[in-house]
């Protein structure tokens, strides 16, 4: 699933990050330690795995529609979705929760300088922007 189709009108209700021990090949047993982030939109639990690349570049992966339970939830929280601008200097893959209330940023998935021989995995989580942790 592209990043792009879950632009729009959202309720966000649960978020999980964690580091995950991920399969990198079909083909190879060989494995490393990957960001993972996972979170529920209108009831559907999302998945972005981050591809390392080479220890200098990565890349968020496909993302993947899961059944992996979250632990993290809270109220839904209705969040405008949208693809993260592009600047003079890079082009992005990443998309842009909004908290609806308060204007931030809640979460951003995806890959930023795409165009650039070091491009990078985005996955910010920051709770602290949801209008239900206003002035906590």
């Amino acid at each position: 699933m592209e990043l792009k189709n879950l632009v729009g009108l959202h309720k966000l209700s649960g978020v999980d990050t964690a580091i995950e021990t991920v399969k990198l090949y079909e083909w190879s047993d060989s494995t490393e330690e990957c960001y993972v982030v996972r979170f529920v939109l209108d009831g559907i639990t999302y998945k972005a795995v981050e591809d390392p690349n080479d220890g200098y570049r990565s890349n968020c992966g496909e993302l993947i529609v899961c059944e992996e339970p979250i632990t993290n939830n809270f109220p839904p929280q209705e969040v405008m979705a949208k693809m993260k601008d592009n600047d003079e200097y890079s082009v992005n893959d990443t998309i842009q929760f909004i908290d609806v209330v308060t204007g931030k940023i809640v979460l951003e998935v995806g890959t930023d300088n795409t165009d650039c021989y070091y491009p990078y995995c985005v996955m910010n989580w920051k709770p602290e922007n949801l209008a239900i942790n206003a002035g906590r």
